[in-house]
């Protein structure tokens, strides 16, 4: 399990364009991961909007967003198209990514267990190291509350 103040997990995924996207592109910014079930589901596609519709607030204050989850590109891609979407999605079919942050979790719906993805947001700093941490995040607020941590950062 990952710890505020450590450094953060590099991955190598596909964006939603289908070109390659690593987190050590973006050194020297703020960069918040969030991590997110499945495209197209109702808490999925909420949080997405919200992120969506703060990504020049998260620009202005110096920050890259991208949302990460098993699905494909090509989902991805059609996820974005179909709301409208601002943030970049990467494509963690092998959950690699998942599973370095910590987030790929057994999970219980109606009394079955399963594998799944933890919704859950991490905030890294300029550094390369996590800033902070959120887990088992419930969508309304919480782009906002990132965006203040990201805010709080610069001070």
């Amino acid at each position: 399990m990952l710890d505020e103040g450590v450094k953060a997990p590099g991955f190598k995924l596909i964006d939603d364009t289908g070109k390659p996207l690593e987190l050590g592109k973006f050194k020297r910014k703020p960069v918040v991961v969030y991590f997110y079930p499945k495209d197209d589901t109702s808490g999925c596609t909420a949080e997405a909007k919200d992120f969506s519709c703060m990504s020049d607030a998260f620009a202005a204050a110096g920050a890259q967003v991208i949302g990460i989850s098993p699905d494909s590109a090509a989902s991805h891609a059609k996820f974005k198209t179909k709301h409208g979407l601002s943030v970049i999605l990467g494509a963690d079919e092998d959950k690699a990514a998942a599973e370095a942050y910590g987030v790929w979790v057994e999970k219980s719906m109606y009394g079955k267990k399963y594998m799944g993805v933890e919704r859950s947001t991490f905030l890294i700093g300029k550094d390369g190291k996590i800033a902070r941490i959120w887990r088992e995040v419930k969508v309304p607020g919480h782009a906002e509350e990132v965006l203040e941590a990201v805010k709080a950062l610069k001070k």
